[in-house]
């Protein structure tokens, strides 16, 4: 006889729905996990940006913020944690999984105790990046995180890296589980010899992308000089799938006379598109915890030349998956583009290698069971001895 199935949960998750790696894996997960049969909540003051709806067995609850005049800025963090408690009263939610600590964690350790001990749901934290390593050395956010990490049922990170500098940064002594992102890339609509003619690329031209939000970190100006760098300029064009305005950057592509060379497209929720066109993906990041664009050019065998830094030598294995060069060194960065840009054969051996690594450590299937076990095993802890 075949052993029973494991009971289906309720989960809430809560994310920040702009364009960005946390969203994205939030989003993910969520699908993810409805496709497995399980109750998933999505709350938060806009719908993801990824998130197709309606969809069976996810729900989307947005939370209203109030423009009271009593307050110089309006206060997100106590409806969240007020929206929070009723999805999670409402729906006797299981978990509640937060993706950054501030503000998420704190608002659901407050819904939280906003509930009788009976309903209370069990609070996941999992850490992305900036939570820790820039909020993480504010004084002014450092001991809200301490306490939201102390008080969270459960603490993940997307990467080794960054559970280190969590505790390094914050005296986090306890236990971090290292789950690291995923994708779920949808089909292409279109091939890639047509996503190229729509760009205009030629035959001979060699395609860059670069997708990311471009915040500061992403350091666009190293970026930017780096392409500069590479000679002959009509024999490449870069692509740049921006989560946020290109603008800013105009200038300096102008300075650099790259204005030619550059092709933009913002706000881009189908990256598949342009990842499967691409033959090289371009990370001049100063830090990341992780980055799920480079497991996105991974999963079409483009391969990405990165800076050596956080979290990303645990996605790319350098010169078998991927090139890692030092941070800060466009010459180094530049001569790492030509010498692949000019070796489409050894570019296509590195490509098949990034997407053998894709499907098996960063897919669904390698991931999402790391999160149902973790969230059956804290709730099987959270269940009161009288209602078991």
């Amino acid at each position: 006889m075949a052993a029973p199935s494991p009971p289906h949960l309720r989960i809430g998750i809560t994310c920040y729905p702009s364009v960005g790696g946390s969203g994205i894996l939030a989003t993910s997960l969520g699908e993810e996990l409805a496709l497995r049969g399980h109750e998933v909540h999505f709350i938060s003051y806009e719908r993801p940006f990824r998130l197709k709806l309606p969809a069976e067995r996810i729900s989307f609850h947005p939370v209203e913020i109030n423009d009271y005049g009593l307050f110089k800025y309006p206060d997100y963090t106590l409806p969240l944690s007020v929206k929070m408690a009723e999805v999670a009263a409402q729906h006797r939610l299981d978990i509640l999984h937060v993706h950054y600590a501030v503000p998420h964690a704190t608002a659901a350790i407050l819904a939280r105790s906003m509930l009788p001990e009976s309903i209370r749901p069990k609070v996941v934290t999992t850490l992305h990046g900036t939570d820790t390593t820039l909020l993480g050395k504010d004084p002014g956010y450092a001991p809200a995180l301490r306490h939201a990490l102390a008080s969270s049922d459960a603490l993940t990170a997307v990467s080794t890296f960054l559970a280190n500098e969590t505790r390094r940064l914050l005296d986090a002594g306890r236990a971090i589980e290292v789950i690291p992102n995923f994708i779920v890339p949808r089909t292409p609509l279109l091939t890639r010899e047509q996503v190229r003619a729509d760009l205009g690329i030629a035959a001979d031209q060699t395609l860059l992308i670069h997708s990311s939000n471009l915040r500061p970190g992403k350091r666009i100006d190293l970026l930017l000089e780096s392409v500069a760098l590479l000679p002959n300029p009509d024999s490449f064009r870069l692509l740049i799938l921006a989560g946020e305005s290109f603008e800013p950057h105009r200038a300096l592509a102008r300075r650099l006379g790259l204005e030619s060379q550059i092709l933009v497209r913002e706000r881009v929720a189908e990256v598949e598109e342009f990842m499967q066109a691409a033959d090289l993906s371009l990370i001049t990041s100063e830090s990341e915890s992780f980055c799920l664009s480079i497991v996105e050019a991974m999963w079409f065998a483009c391969p990405s030349i990165s800076t050596n830094v956080g979290g990303i030598p645990e996605v790319i294995q350098s010169g078998r998956t991927g090139v890692l060069v030092p941070f800060g060194d466009p010459q180094a960065f530049a001569r790492a583009i030509e010498d692949l840009k000019n070796n489409p054969a050894r570019r296509a051996t590195l490509g098949q290698a990034a997407r053998d690594s894709a499907r098996s450590q960063f897919s669904a299937d390698a991931i999402v069971p790391r999160y149902e076990a973790l969230y059956r095993r804290i709730r099987a802890q959270s269940i009161p001895q009288s209602i078991k």
